[in-house]
């Protein structure tokens, strides 16, 4: 087995949903995890600016870890850049987290499913494309959230969110039309599943909420180069902070996560 390591990208912790599903299937890869807190959150960028951030972001870090495959473990940074990224570095696989549209679409039994994602994946064409693609015999309303990825950071970091706050965010995706009601909302960050908990509880009735990580995970397993049967050591897993700068709690978070901050 190759000693590169898988290298994965979010804008903040919301990534780890997708480290904590690709280790169980990856148990005997190292890990790079990348926070990009400098450019948190990317909802707000401008596009031109957040894809060249990500082309030069990705540059370095390819250089300096020079890894096996890149994982885009962010919906708002792959629609954008992903097909950039793989123009700027045909050498490195990259695998990107996209709206989980298609399952949602095949699932759904009243045709009522919404998107939940930050402004940025709502309004982008990719994710537009991906509804005209898949989601064309069922209703997909398309809800962009300004505050949900910003409460799980809060979240992760100090124990605690405000409910109501969660509540206001989340109740735009549900719909009741000539007697259906929304059944599916795809969790199209991957800061969301921190807070499915919570938007279970404060959801006016149960919805199957879909969350994209373990198949981000599998994906990534399908694409690593088959290995000699020679395993070669194995590094630490990391955490890398682009600020630089990693608070007390932030460390102890990824330290939970098995990572060296």
């Amino acid at each position: 087995m190759s000693a590169k390591p898988v290298l994965m990208l979010d804008s903040g912790v919301g990534g780890l949903t997708v480290l904590r599903e690709a280790r169980v299937l990856m148990p005997d890869r190292q890990f790079v995890y990348v926070a990009d807190d400098a450019g948190f959150p990317y909802g707000g960028w401008e596009e031109g600016a957040l894809r060249a951030r990500l082309v030069e972001l990705f540059g370095r870090l390819i250089e300096m870890h020079r890894p096996e495959i890149a994982v885009i473990a962010c919906n708002t940074a792959s629609t954008l850049a992903l097909d950039a990224l793989r123009a700027a570095y045909p050498a490195t696989p990259f695998v990107g987290t996209v709206p989980a549209i298609k399952p949602a679409a095949e699932r759904t039994r009243s045709g009522l499913v919404s998107v939940l994602a930050t402004p940025g994946t709502v309004k982008r064409q990719y994710t537009r494309d991906l509804i005209q693609q898949w989601g064309a015999r069922c209703q997909v309303k398309l809800v962009g959230s300004v505050r949900l990825a910003t409460l799980a950071e809060a979240y992760m970091r100090d124990g605690f969110v405000d409910e109501e706050a969660v509540r206001a965010e989340i109740e735009p995706c549900f719909i009741e039309e000539a007697g259906r009601r929304t059944d599916i909302v795809v969790l199209a960050c991957t800061h969301y599943p921190f807070l499915v908990n919570r938007m279970r509880k404060t959801a006016p009735w149960p919805v199957d909420w879909l969350d994209p990580a373990e198949a981000i995970a599998r994906r990534a397993l399908s694409i690593l180069p088959a290995g000699d049967g020679e395993a070669a050591p194995r590094g630490k897993d990391l955490a890398v902070f682009t600020s630089g700068a990693v608070d007390p709690l932030a460390r102890r978070l990824m330290q939970g996560f098995g990572l060296s901050a």
